[in-house]
């Protein structure tokens, strides 16, 4: 994103804690093969933590300045970006609509949706075998997505938003993956780079900011957590 036809703040926030956090949690440590979680990934719903913190980041964006409040809000559509999002602004002074984006979707794990890391060497030795040999970047499951292809699908939703939305402020929420990857994109980061930085969890409800400047979208913060004292910054 370097054209004249730039955002001018960029702001990603990654949905408050959700069922299937806390399942993922459950499970860590154990000899489970799969997550517990019953529901369809898009359908998975906030806790009440999850609620709380999505608040807590709404008292975050009211109290923005007036020439960083966000013109343009874009969610992922599963229910736990959107709600998050929806309570946020809620506690806004200003009303901005909500626009839906699929490519803001979480990464999709296809066959192995479901398994825990132990589930997944037990049932499906060969992909993590393969899992082994590519590495977490270019990896795709069988019916699953990459890294890489968050990659793609990111190009495309910025350079959209680029020519849709120049000198807009732009909110985005959405996944713990695709925030991860909008640096990756935005920064022209390595391989290497970028995993590195992926070993530090992304935070249910951070915010991670971008402005323009000198002729390019700048990092401003990332994952930050201090808007949520009060409420739990969990990272699973």
């Amino acid at each position: 994103m370097t054209g004249v036809n730039a955002l001018q703040w960029l702001t990603l926030i990654r949905h408050g804690e959700s069922t299937g956090n806390l399942a993922h949690q459950a499970v860590q440590g154990t000899d489970a093969e799969e997550t517990g979680i019953t529901v369809r990934d898009p359908d998975i719903p906030l806790t009440d933590t999850g609620r709380a913190q999505a608040a807590a980041l709404g008292r975050w964006l009211a109290a923005l300045p007036e020439d960083e409040r966000p013109t343009r809000v874009v969610s992922s559509p599963y229910v736990r970006a959107l709600d998050t999002v929806r309570i946020a602004l809620a506690q806004a002074p200003y009303e901005v609509g909500i626009e839906v984006d699929e490519r803001l979707r979480d990464r999709e794990q296809g066959v192995l949706e479901g398994l825990t890391p132990l589930g997944v060497r037990r049932r499906h030795p060969e992909e993590a075998e393969r899992l082994n040999r590519l590495g977490k970047f270019y990896y795709r499951p069988p019916g699953g997505e990459s890294w890489a292809d968050l990659a793609l699908r990111l190009r495309s939703l910025y350079r959209d938003l680029e020519r849709d939305a120049p000198g807009e402020r732009v909110l985005v929420a959405a996944h713990d993956a695709i925030i991860v990857m909008t640096r990756y994109v935005l920064e022209g980061l390595s391989e290497r780079e970028i995993l590195e930085i992926e070993r530090t969890p992304i935070a249910n409800c951070s915010v991670s900011r971008w402005n323009w400047l000198e002729g390019r979208l700048s990092a401003v913060s990332y994952n930050d957590c201090t808007h949520l004292t009060g409420a739990s910054a969990a990272t699973a």
